[in-house]
């Protein structure tokens, strides 16, 4: 059963160079571009429109910069479970030269070696939702893309590995959510809507 009527606003951070190239893009602490700047800027009258009651982000600088930029840093509270994936050997790669050499690699059964398992990362995210679940409210997370994947996944019961199905694009918001009239059944509710048109809000 249901424990608590919080919800979940789930932000992917904004455009770095790594999210243009696809490399993988874990520990290295890389900030947002111009463009991903500009996109975070235009997340506020969205996010303002939703009603934000309390913001976790990340411990990267990618997600902190687009939480900001957001108009949320004063109410913000750092939580390192919301961290991207730790891709070992694997950062900085791209998945199409990994595969040239290990031709069978999945990160969502292999993990990556000398960074985390699936089995961590899922660990680490239900630890997370048993942390929000005492809060009240819509909760607006900062986050990453796999990592966001992974916590979709989880929300409403999967295993890590059924992230591979959800895309999330930069500076992305997404809504995870309960069924009113089923209180026990999580759902989701937005999936992957894109960020304001450049210009929409008025900014460059």
């Amino acid at each position: 059963m249901r424990t608590s009527d919080m919800d979940i606003c789930l932000v992917r951070h904004g455009e770095t160079d790594w999210s243009l190239t696809g490399q993988h893009t874990g520990i290295t602490d890389l900030g947002l571009t111009h463009h991903g700047q500009a996109q975070a800027r235009r997340l506020a009258p969205r996010l303002r429109q939703l009603g934000i009651d309390h913001v976790r982000v990340s411990p990267r600088l990618r997600a902190q910069q687009t939480c900001a930029l957001a108009g949320f840093a004063d109410r913000s509270e750092i939580d390192p479970d919301l961290a991207e994936w730790d891709y070992g050997a694997y950062e900085g790669r791209r998945t199409v030269d990994i595969l040239r050499e290990v031709p069978d690699w999945d990160i969502w059964r292999d993990g990556c070696p000398g960074g985390e398992t699936p089995e961590a990362v899922q660990h680490r995210i239900d630890r997370l939702l048993l942390r929000l679940a005492r809060l009240s409210g819509r909760v607006a997370l900062f986050a990453h893309g796999q990592l966001g994947a992974a916590l979709a996944a989880r929300w409403i019961g999967l295993p890590v590995s059924a992230g591979q199905h959800f895309s999330l694009q930069t500076a992305s918001v997404s809504l995870l959510g309960v069924d009113p009239r089923r209180p026990d059944r999580r759902r989701i509710d937005l999936w992957n809507e894109a960020p304001p048109a450049e210009g929409k809000d008025g900014a460059a």
